[in-house]
């Protein structure tokens, strides 16, 4: 058993808990048995590199995936378990930032925002255009409204894509590699974004990244996947410290070429993918 979470914060109150989890996509074992617990009103950030299963792990939260073995509870639901309806429910107290913002196109940004409250909510439309602006002016976007996404910056894009995740007031924010793509100073926008929204508005935050050093600096707590498993948790400090034990975790910080984590990944030599080895 692949057990993350031995410290007091696994017996506090959970908004999101893993137990025995074992997910394989084909003959590939994504997760192997794994445990997570993430607390309510933290920024829980999940770190690892490129094809660890991190987006995996958002969509086995978010039911779109079910795992072939163990429980997934997301706000009290056993997401394996749950009809449609009651897992339709417990979607709409999620909000989710998709990497690429996933913006309608042909929707103004204003638009965009509102979609999710005009099919979700019977809100009079007066009203529904007062949560959009109040939804904009969180992210500093009140003035572009009436723009088309094509008409935005790339880190604008991704705080549109923000407000229209934060439409119907969830209780849960899934952000998937949120910085991908951003310079530096958009990136530094959406990190204080992310750290104000869920401390004004008492969110639960799950964020996806392999960005080291800007998820250290806004999450309460972090994990880091690879090969299947959580090969560090706890604090920044503490997943620091858990690095001389654990080599892989030290390689991933470091951005190390050379290390577990690529020591069975080098491909074959010219002359055996030919099938020339060993001819005299």
């Amino acid at each position: 058993m692949n057990a993350v979470d031995t410290s007091p914060v696994a017996e506090r109150d959970a908004m999101i808990r893993l137990e025995g989890v074992s997910f394989s996509r084909g003959a590939q074992p994504i997760f192997s048995e794994v445990d997570l617990v993430v607390p309510r009103g933290q920024v829980t950030v999940v770190l690892g590199p490129s094809g660890t299963g991190k987006t995996t792990l958002l969509r086995l939260i978010g039911g779109q995936v079910r795992a072939s073995r163990g429980r997934v509870e997301v706000d009290g639901v056993n997401v394996g378990r749950a009809r449609r309806r009651e897992l339709y429910a417990l979607r709409r107290r999620m909000g989710v930032l998709f990497q690429n913002g996933a913006l309608f196109t042909d929707l103004t940004v204003g638009e965009n925002v509102a979609f999710p409250l005009q099919a979700h909510s019977r809100l009079d439309p007066e009203l529904i255009d007062r949560i959009v602006l109040f939804k904009l002016e969180a992210v500093g976007l009140r003035e572009a409204r009436d723009k088309y996404p094509a008409e935005l910056s790339g880190g604008m894009a991704r705080r549109a894509a923000l407000a229209r995740a934060m439409a119907l007031d969830p209780a849960l924010m899934l952000y998937d590699e949120p910085f991908a793509g951003q310079d530096p100073v958009s990136m530094g926008v959406l990190l204080r974004l992310i750290r104000h929204l869920n401390d004004a508005l008492g969110l639960t935050s799950v964020v996806v990244t392999h960005d080291v050093q800007e998820a250290m600096s806004i999450a309460d707590r972090v994990v880091v996947l690879a090969g299947g498993r959580f090969i560090g948790s706890g604090t920044p400090e503490e997943v620091l410290a858990q690095r001389d034990d654990e080599p892989a975790l030290a390689q991933f910080l470091d951005g190390a070429p050379d290390g577990p984590l690529t020591a069975g990944s080098a491909a074959k030599s010219m002359g055996e993918a030919l099938g020339l080895e060993g001819r005299s």
